[in-house]
């Protein structure tokens, strides 16, 4: 079993900075892709960033390139998502999850562990 806790959320002006963390534990292996997602009132669950635990390769939504930068820190177990020049747009429940394959995904239903879930709250 895999668990996922993110930290880090919070409140925050247009074109501030936050940056999210995705601490796991249990029985996470070195091939699991890792994800962040988001989901605003309403809406359905939308990918963000995702990337290898080994290896390192990065993908993001369009909407957030050049804006969120996904990193992970092996020793650490750990999962970044640091947030810049956020907009309000960007305000949602943050989700990290854990997939037991190298190869990641933009689809939730493919992820087989999920964290709580962060709020950050974007003002204009």
């Amino acid at each position: 079993q895999v668990q996922l806790v993110e930290s880090g959320g919070g409140l925050v002006q247009a074109g501030g900075s936050l940056r999210l963390s995705c601490a796991a534990s249990g029985r996470i292996f070195s091939s699991y892709a890792m994800g962040w997602f988001r989901q605003a009132p309403g809406k359905e669950r939308e990918f963000v960033a995702g990337i290898r635990w080994t290896g390192g390769s990065t993908t993001y939504v369009d909407s957030v390139k050049g804006r969120f930068t996904i990193s992970r820190d092996n020793a650490k177990v750990t999962v970044y998502l640091q947030m810049n020049s956020l907009k309000p747009e960007d305000t949602a429940v943050y989700y990290c999850a854990a997939k037991r394959s190298p190869y990641g995904s933009g689809d939730p239903v493919t992820y087989d562990y999920w964290g709580q879930g962060t709020q950050v709250n974007v003002s204009s």
